[in-house]
């Protein structure tokens, strides 16, 4: 038995989708904060747990049974290393076998604050005993997408990541990858995985000027005004600092990788920013 945890999220759906085009739904298991949202995922023969990453107890409940595990890293930043321990703990109290775990593009040296709770959480992996891979996932390029329609209304896209490169990929390629959950060979390896094509966000905005017909500048800002900025358009404080801060480590460097191991260990292309833009426009 496979168990997804974050199963119902935007990365984990995308998993989902690609583990059942090679694995039965009766192999599967979904782990899910509210049982209502995973219905559609029940309907098609996929078994639903609930369980909630700050409940140890109900987490190693779910993972009965299960031989290995897929740990979506919490989308509660801050909360993170606590509740992944949790997840880590029930899985040793369930006997699971192995852990492939969505940590951060070379976690151990990245500029970006969120690198802290994914080094910790290597580390209790390491600690745990249980055979486990590492997916170091590079940025979602559905992160700046969100950023599109703000752009095209006021003509700038805004940002504090200089120059730097950003080396992003879909969730669904990334999704694409947990394909090692499935097969074997894949213990002990670190995969840094990161999009085909890096680009600038004046690139972005070029390209973005390309598809729409209408003129986009990209206009850096200094990561504490870009925080403002993204406050001021209604986003929450802690997101709001976490992704001007990402956008800081872009341009040390953070967001970049050459390596095209997502490519490899996928088998096709990752999706390019080209591609990505057409598909909100």
């Amino acid at each position: 038995m496979i168990a997804i945890t974050g199963a119902t999220g935007q990365l984990g759906q995308h998993v989902i989708e690609n583990l059942l085009k090679t694995t039965p739904a009766s192999h599967l298991v979904a782990i899910v904060r509210n049982p209502k949202k995973a219905a559609p995922l029940s309907q098609r023969g996929i078994a639903v747990r609930q369980a909630d990453y700050a409940n140890e107890a109900a987490l190693t409940t779910a993972l009965q049974g299960v031989d290995k595990l897929l740990l979506i890293s919490s989308s509660e930043v801050g909360q993170r290393t606590a509740q992944h321990r949790n997840v880590i703990q029930a899985a040793i109290a369930a006997k699971v076998k192995f852990i492939a775990y969505t940590s951060l593009l070379h976690a151990d040296k990245s500029p970006l604050a969120l690198a802290d709770e994914h080094i910790e959480t290597e580390k209790m992996l390491a600690e745990s005993g249980i055979p486990h891979t590492l997916l170091r996932n590079g940025w979602y390029t559905e992160n700046y997408l969100a950023s599109v329609p703000a752009a095209l209304k006021h003509g700038v896209f805004i940002g504090a990541a200089g120059e730097g490169k950003i080396a992003s990929a879909m969730r669904a390629d990334y999704a694409a990858a947990a394909r090692v959950i499935r097969e074997e060979g894949h213990a002990g390896n670190v995969y840094e995985l990161a999009g085909d094509d890096a680009w600038t966000l004046s690139q972005l905005a070029d390209e973005l000027t390309h598809q729409s017909g209408k003129k986009i500048v990209y206009q850096n800002l200094s990561e504490v005004d870009f925080a403002a900025a993204l406050k001021g358009a209604g986003l929450p404080d802690g997101l709001a600092d976490m992704l001007a801060n990402s956008d800081a480590g872009a341009a040390k460097g953070g967001l970049f990788d050459d390596s095209h191991t997502l490519r490899k260990l996928i088998g096709r292309p990752t999706t390019t920013l080209t591609e990505s833009l057409r598909s909100v426009l």
